[in-house]
């Protein structure tokens, strides 16, 4: 079950600035933010100005599906020339360095068990993954395929609208708390991301903002595009998923998911790289 995602209008939250981060994050020791750090640029990815509100809704948790054209599903065992394999990434994160303070649940009623963890350049944890179907409704993402459909996402377009959950990968943070502030770890809007599961890869953009208390949501291109059932009355995965968000990085603009994948699986390969 999951909770809506939240809306600018009822969160009162402004989110910090983005930093980077120069040395391993100690257990449950946030860490300074180094902002003269240098990050690669690649093509379609960018810096955004401004802070980035999150949004709240009335509800329960949810993950939702839809768009008019079904995103390509991953085939197991595809991998292109030069891609990085899921087990290498998984690899590098090696054991959880704490940098929330707390943990989160994954559903609303359970116990609070995951952590998010830190490295130099790139955050993660380990979750379920709920279907997130809000924004542009769809024949796949609208009030009748989702009984708890949002016509609005944290962040927006270039052309102002929402984002589209069924044909674009992206990932829901939860809203800036005392637990965690995403943006002081250099976590927004446009972030790129690299969703893991059963042996798949799928890069993605954070794309919105959901519970304070509650992690593990993604939209319905994402969960097609590892291969879960992308159903947002029912379907995602119960666990063993693994987000990773690389610091500091932005596609621009949001919805370009070509230079996402491109970033993606640039970011990946010098992630296993860089110590």
């Amino acid at each position: 079950m999951r909770v809506p995602s939240l809306t600018p209008a009822l969160a009162g939250v402004v989110l910090l600035a983005p930093a980077a981060l120069h040395a391993p994050v100690a257990p449950h020791t946030p860490v300074a933010a180094d902002p003269h750090r240098d990050r690669p640029v690649v093509r379609g990815e960018g810096a955004g100005a401004g802070a980035d509100p999150p949004r709240e809704r009335p509800g329960a948790r949810r993950k939702g599906a839809g768009a008019d054209a079904d995103p390509p599903r991953q085939r197991p065992g595809a991998r292109r020339k030069g891609a990085v394999a899921a087990a290498d990434l998984l690899g590098r994160l090696g054991a959880c360095h704490q940098i929330s303070h707390g943990r989160y649940r994954t559903d609303a009623g359970r116990r609070a068990t995951v952590p998010v963890c830190g490295t130099r350049n790139a955050v993660f944890w380990k979750a379920d993954l709920d279907i997130d179907c809000d924004g542009r409704s769809t024949a796949r993402c609208n009030h009748h395929t989702d009984p708890q459909f949002a016509t609005m996402t944290t962040y927006q377009q270039s052309d102002g609208r929402s984002l589209n959950a069924a044909t674009l990968p992206y990932i829901v943070v939860p809203a800036p708390s005392r637990i965690w502030n995403p943006r002081a770890y250099g976590v927004r809007g446009g972030s790129v991301a690299a969703v893991v599961y059963r042996g798949r890869v799928q890069y993605a953009v954070v794309g919105d903002t959901g519970p304070r208390d509650l992690i593990g949501e993604a939209s319905y291109a994402t969960a097609r595009g590892l291969g879960i059932r992308a159903d947002p009355d029912g379907g995602g995965a119960p666990s063993g998923v693994t987000y990773i968000v690389f610091r500091n990085s932005r596609v621009h603009p949001i919805e370009d998911r070509a230079a996402a994948a491109a970033a993606g699986a640039r970011l990946a390969r010098l992630f296993l790289t860089n110590r």
